[in-house]
């Protein structure tokens, strides 16, 4: 289980090898844990044009066919609805044989959701996250599941977002890839790696 509040035991402090670093030794666990949580890519969301939607989906689509398992979050709210067009995956998404689907009404997967649970059933710890929104339900997520002792690595150039009314969508993301390799926590901070790195890290 993940550190959290209340006495759950620390997983993510690691006695490293002899001749490694501390922070070494946690990239090594991260990457042979391979699971990859994919969010909001939606086609409800994806109604507001969104940067680089195909680049972003060719990249999902080669991290979920490198992992052992996928978790794909889906928002539910106002016109997305099961059972709606507005719900389902972007067609161009693959969805590999034995996914798994949480369904989420807030920016945070695991408010209220069954993330955790999902993610204790394949004893995971650690996992990639990508999808979107960049600046409300990735970042959320990546924040509150780091506090909460997951280890998170950011897939930098898996995650997307739209133009707001002051800063561009593409700027946004490279913000917030600054931003998550810089969080103050220690211990714990999320790695952010490219597509390519994350899956040749798999391969290795």
């Amino acid at each position: 289980m993940p550190a959290m509040a209340g006495g759950l035991q620390n997983s993510f402090a690691i006695s490293p090898r002899r001749g490694e670093t501390e922070a070494q030794n946690r990239k090594k666990k991260v990457m042979t844990q391979r699971v990859v949580v994919v969010v909001d890519m939606q086609n409800g969301v994806f109604a507001t044009p969104r940067f680089d939607r195909a680049g972003c989906a060719a990249r999902i689509n080669q991290l979920t066919a490198a992992a052992d398992s996928t978790v794909f979050i889906t928002h539910r709210e106002g016109e997305m609805q099961p059972g709606t067009q507005t719900f389902e995956l972007l067609p161009e998404l693959h969805q590999p044989a034995g996914s798994f689907f949480v369904t989420k009404t807030a920016c945070d997967n695991f408010w209220q959701t069954g993330l955790a649970a999902t993610l204790a059933r394949l004893k995971a710890d650690a996992f990639v996250i990508c999808g979107c929104a960049t600046d409300y339900c990735v970042d959320t997520t990546i924040k509150v599941g780091a506090s909460l002792g997951y280890r998170i690595t950011v897939a930098v150039d898996a995650h997307t977002t739209a133009n707001r009314t002051c800063v561009s969508a593409e700027q946004l993301t490279g913000q917030h890839n600054e931003i998550w390799a810089g969080l103050s926590l220690p211990g714990n901070v999320p790695q952010v790696l490219s597509t390519a790195e994350i899956v040749s890290g798999w391969a290795s």
